[in-house]
């Protein structure tokens, strides 16, 4: 078979909100097939079965077809090679665990170049997958070798440095089930969860209302215990050393066995438990140090260890340790039994991904003080049967939330709020976590801020937790209605809308938000006009989105922008459409006649929210039909109130906004309501006259859908800057 030539890949756009393919963020790629426009799956020979024997899941991909195998019928039928590496770049990103299921190829005005999209979570891991996935595809096409695993290993590498972790993932789609939108803030886990005003931030299982001194003082073991035993939680006694001979002489004081650990460390490091020997309690010093700035030695409480987690006063999650062993057979050396039987567990890693360490002697000093007291080394071979510790601690993987006594759980909850925290990890000790502290005489070790997630996500036994609700819960009681959004007006087409857009902010500010405005005259923070370049585009709208002054924004968004970028919003309050003007600078983008812009503005109308309004200029029949496309209500306006679609609109009880003798008429129904005239003297009747009365009728439908009051809307219109003329200066650099 003769080698085919590569796809090439046009050109590669990241939609970064919702677009005219689906609601969330897409890697949109312009694919030229070349050659293999006139080679379809099925004339391509062996290729079906190479490609099935490479990814074999594409079994279960439905496609078009709508059930298991869908994909293949497809194959075998004959399908192009776009369409085929839209499936084979999900397959991948499904491999490298962030799973997707959305996928669209479609053709061009020009032959053989099709544009493929997917969905995508992260522009850099979508890239990668890309890529990767154009290789495999080429490799299958021409009979060439390609390594799968090798390639999913390094999307896995990908995600793994690309992506939220865990805990932060899960705490996001908690709160995206509950239609709570989020904007990751930088390269890490600092995630915004809501917009405006109405936002709150989480760093993984931090937040806004954990405060820096609750965490400084979490992070000083000595000084927690002393604000915790003061109100009465149950802490084992303790000194801090300062020494290894001093560490010998407090466990004497104290009485053995003891622990060592540092003062100020997390996840178990440096920690040594059940110490009797001078030998051991002095070489456990020497670690802890290691690990911390200051020592701490302490009585050793019998029984588990204990991790409950404390979200806004109450336990939603506990979890039960258990003691890492290893059994002898006689050939193997501990540090190879612990490879094999330790090291092994799905669950053990080297980030915050996994619920459990890795355990490396190279790594853990701790580990060879265990063995040590087991008179072994890391290279001693055990006999057979042998069952030799390796760690007390760091193995929390026993649901038991369902188990803890009122008691314990009201010790805990004190605790986190003595010192301060709104989200702890509290860890304790008892033989039994069902029956009060002070009976079996367990205590409370450590209270930890920032406290993992993933041992109550994936638990080794039992039920996960859902934590991440809890944390989101928290943040944004449910009994807040719209929690974490604030009023968002989009408003697109081509006509004046730059006008519509500042009219209605002026409008929306006049009846007492603080609003943000991004439109092609600039970017404006209620009246003062902060950036004077064009801002009708994606990242000055995201910018407003961020800060925490803006109560109410209105952005203004163009078809170029929704073609390029997408929205900057994942739902709004009310979406605005004008014309279906402006098709022909978008050649660019495929958009060859106005019809084909019903699919690009729609984007502004699927996304108003169910409680929300969509208002459409009636005067453009395209325009009014999108109607049907809303979840929420719709306001149709037209300077004619005899328009045909503001008539049928109105027979059905809905809402339309019309001019009669110079007056703006509010329609429900059969109800009107009149407003007096909106300029002194006759309106002029020339083409400038008409539109600036288009843009009063739509600025007035969006209050009127917004709730303002019409007096107050009919004075905002009287007092309008409509040549900008008062809007503040920006603030120049060498003032501040």
């Amino acid at each position: 078979m003769t080698k085919k030539a590569d796809i090439q890949l046009q050109r590669i756009r990241y939609l970064r909100g919702p677009n005219i393919w689906t609601y969330r963020p897409v890697l949109e790629v312009w694919l030229d097939l070349g050659e293999l426009e006139d080679h379809p799956s099925n004339v391509l020979p062996g290729f079906n079965e190479r490609l099935l024997k490479m990814l074999p899941a594409l079994m279960e991909h439905h496609c078009g077809v709508g059930e298991r195998g869908g994909f293949i019928q497809r194959l075998e039928g004959g399908t192009w090679a776009g369409h085929i590496l839209e499936h084979v770049v999900i397959e991948l990103l499904n491999l490298a665990r962030m799973p997707t299921g959305f996928g669209q190829t479609r053709s061009t005005s020009q032959r053989g170049v099709y544009r493929m999209v997917f969905r995508a979570r992260d522009e850099s891991v979508a890239r990668s997958a890309l890529a990767e996935g154009h290789r495999l595809l080429m490799a299958a096409i021409n009979n060439e070798p390609f390594d799968v695993d090798a390639a999913v290993a390094r999307l896995c590498e990908k995600v793994d440095d690309c992506y939220l972790g865990p805990s932060t993932a899960h705490i996001v789609g908690a709160a995206t089930d509950r239609a709570i939108p989020h904007i990751r803030l930088n390269a890490g886990n600092l995630v915004q969860l809501g917009y405006g005003a109405s936002q709150r931030r989480i760093w993984t299982a931090e937040t806004e209302m954990t405060s820096a001194i609750a965490e400084g003082i979490a992070g000083d073991k000595d000084l927690t215990k002393k604000l915790l035993a003061a109100v009465g939680v149950p802490v084992p006694e303790g000194q801090v050393v300062s020494s290894a001979s001093e560490a010998w002489d407090a466990a004497e004081d104290i009485g053995l066995p003891v622990v060592v650990k540092p003062t100020d460390g997390n996840h178990g490091c440096g920690v040594t438990m059940d110490l009797t020997e001078r030998r051991d309690i002095e070489a456990a010093y020497d670690v802890a140090l290691k690990q911390g700035s200051e020592v701490i030695v302490e009585r050793f409480i019998r029984g588990h260890e204990h991790r409950l987690l404390v979200v806004g006063g109450r336990v939603v999650a506990a979890a039960r340790g258990e003691l890492a062993t290893v059994t002898g057979d006689g050939t193997s050396t501990v540090r190879q039994l612990v490879d094999s039987q330790l090291n092994t567990d799905p669950r053990r890693g080297e980030n915050e991904d996994f619920p459990l360490n890795r355990l490396d002697y190279a790594e853990d000093e701790t580990l060879g003080i265990e063995l040590q007291r087991q008179n072994l080394t890391p290279d001693a071979v055990p006999a057979a049967g042998r069952v030799v510790l390796i760690q007390r601690n760091g193995n929390l993987s026993f649901d038991c939330t369902d188990q803890v006594h009122a008691d314990v759980e009201h010790a805990v909850v004190l605790a986190a709020r003595v010192v301060g925290l709104d989200i702890a990890g509290v860890d304790l000790v008892c033989e039994d976590i069902s029956k009060p502290l002070h009976v079996q005489g367990g205590a409370v070790v450590e209270v930890n801020a920032g406290p993992g997630l993933l041992m109550h996500l994936k638990p080794a036994v039992g039920a996960p937790r859902p934590v991440g609700r809890a944390i989101v819960d928290h943040l944004f009681p449910e009994t807040e209605a719209g929690a974490g959004r604030i009023p968002i007006i989009g408003v697109a087409g081509s006509q004046d809308t730059h006008t519509i857009s500042r009219l209605v902010a002026w409008l929306v500010h006049l009846s007492g938000r603080r609003v943000g405005l991004a439109c092609r005259d600039g970017m404006f923070l209620d009246r003062r006009r902060v950036e004077q370049a064009d801002s009708a585009r994606f990242d000055p709208a995201h910018r407003l989105l961020i800060n925490r002054a803006v109560q109410a924004a209105v952005i203004e968004n163009g078809a170029e922008s929704i073609l390029r970028d997408g929205l900057a919003y994942d739902r709004c309050q009310i979406g605005v459409v004008t014309d279906f003007e402006g098709w022909k600078s978008l050649a660019n983008y495929d958009v060859q006649e106005a019809d084909q812009m019903t699919k690009v503005l729609r984007t502004q109308v699927d996304v108003v929210l169910p409680d929300g309004v969509a208002v459409l200029h009636a005067a453009d029949d395209r325009v009014a039909d999108l109607k049907s496309l809303c979840d929420g209500s719709v306001i149709l306006y037209a300077l004619d109130g005899k328009n045909e679609k503001l008539a049928a609109h109105r027979a059905e009880g809905g809402r339309v906004a019309f001019m009669r003798d110079d007056h703006v008429v509010l329609a429900t129904g059969h109800s009107e309501t009149t407003l007096n005239s909106l300029r002194r003297g006759r309106v002029r009747n020339d083409e400038q006259g008409l539109a600036r009365q288009r843009v009063q009728l739509a600025a007035v439908a969006t209050a009127w859908a917004m709730g303002i009051s019409l007096d107050l809307v009919a004075a905002g219109i009287e007092t309008f800057d409509w040549d900008l003329r008062q809007a503040r200066p920006v603030v120049a650099k060498s003032a501040r």
